[in-house]
């Protein structure tokens, strides 16, 4: 019922063979600490960025060259293996910004295509617009991990909690987010975001970053957490390069959602019942 989580921290870059070499090197180290379930961030292996608009690295899915470089990472290190996302072409021209969640035998358990896309305008200049280059998912995916179910998620879908609510209450006792989040942002909302979801759902969030500065000029805030059910940050990844882990105890999910059992605490409303009564 217990095992170790990771998490990498790397900055990445548009030479896709590079960020390959840095996160093998990371995943190993990993390994080497005993961790059986380790997770990389979004858009981990090859990414530019012009003028607030993200532009990965893509290919076909088949035709990839992070996916074989990883599953065969996963199957020589028997390790439960989350590419945080990389950019797979999409039919309409965009690209998915894609997980992909590898068994200890290399095989792709799960994919997940990120679902909210990150267009906002932080003032100042800062504008990004995700949605100009990429094609949102459709669809939430539980996948195995270790000895348990995890939510799959990326970056901004953070900022949505209902995904994470329909996470737990269809059995995950894990969420990840791996991300590229902002400085900015990150500074501001980071930590209590990923504290959020993990109090919520009474959940383990394993929640992996991007860290420095990319291609292109966008500066993302790193700090990789490992947060348990209770809101604890079990691990901090700092703002550099490396590698962070923790030790996941899954007994301790059952406990958290015994002692508060918001779970089944739900009640739904209709927008009537959220209307303000007018004044007699």
């Amino acid at each position: 019922m217990s095992f170790i989580a990771a998490c990498v921290q790397s900055t990445a870059t548009p030479d896709i063979q590079n960020d390959i070499r840095v996160l093998t090197g990371f995943i190993r180290e990993a390994a080497s600490k005993g961790a059986r379930f380790i997770a990389t961030p979004e858009y981990c292996a090859g990414l530019d960025t012009k003028g607030g608009k993200l532009y990965p690295v893509a290919f076909v899915e088949a035709e990839h060259p992070v996916l074989p470089a990883m599953q065969a990472l996963a199957k020589d290190l028997k390790v439960w293996l989350l590419i945080g996302s990389i950019g797979v072409k999409a039919p309409d021209g965009k690209i998915f910004n894609r997980s992909f969640m590898l068994s200890p035998s290399g095989a792709i358990a799960a994919r997940y295509d990120k679902i909210h896309l990150f267009d906002i305008d932080l003032g100042e200049g800062r504008v990004y617009h995700e949605s100009a280059t990429i094609e949102a998912g459709q669809s939430a995916v539980i996948a195995p991990c270790a000895e348990g179910m995890i939510g799959l998620s990326i970056c901004y879908d953070i900022r949505f909690p209902h995904l994470y609510r329909a996470y737990a209450q269809g059995g995950a006792e894990l969420i990840a987010a791996p991300a590229a989040f902002t400085r900015v942002t990150g500074a501001a909302h980071w930590h209590v975001l990923q504290r959020a979801r993990a109090i919520e759902n009474g959940a383990y969030v394993v929640a992996p970053g991007q860290c420095g500065t990319l291609s292109g000029g966008a500066d993302c805030y790193g700090h990789s957490l490992i947060v348990d059910p209770w809101g604890r940050v079990l691990a901090d990844g700092g703002t550099e390069p490396g590698v962070v882990t923790a030790e996941i105890d899954l007994a301790l999910v059952a406990e958290t959602r015994g002692r508060i059992p918001s779970l089944t605490h739900d009640r739904r409303f209709s927008p009537a019942c959220l209307a303000t009564p007018e004044a007699s």
